[in-house]
């Protein structure tokens, strides 16, 4: 796998396609598929990476949607409390550090 194939463009709007190797950016590529993937992208994610970097990228990044995380908590079996997006964040006020 030395490039993304082309059907997969469309979830890299922000990045120079050509340039983003899927083996270098593995947890960008899985972020992406993860959160917007449609089911070819999804059947090409499974094809290409190891079940447990796909569990492992889930669970290790804040940026997906409660939508998406929660689905893929089911799929593939990840628990809710391993997930980082979907722990809750703590409780009571914020601190202020400079009350000036």
């Amino acid at each position: 796998m030395k490039e993304l194939p082309k059907f997969l463009k469309s979830y890299f709007w922000d990045a120079d396609f050509k340039e983003i190797d899927p083996k270098e950016n593995r947890a960008y590529v899985l972020k992406r598929i993860l959160n917007y993937g449609d089911e070819r992208a999804v059947t090409w994610m499974f094809d290409n990476f190891k079940k447990l970097e796909i569990k492992n990228v889930l669970a290790n990044f804040r940026g997906y949607s409660q939508k998406s995380a929660n689905y893929w908590v089911l799929i593939l079996g990840v628990p809710r409390k391993e997930v980082l997006c979907l722990k809750k964040r703590s409780s009571g006020e914020l601190k202020v550090f400079w009350p000036h």
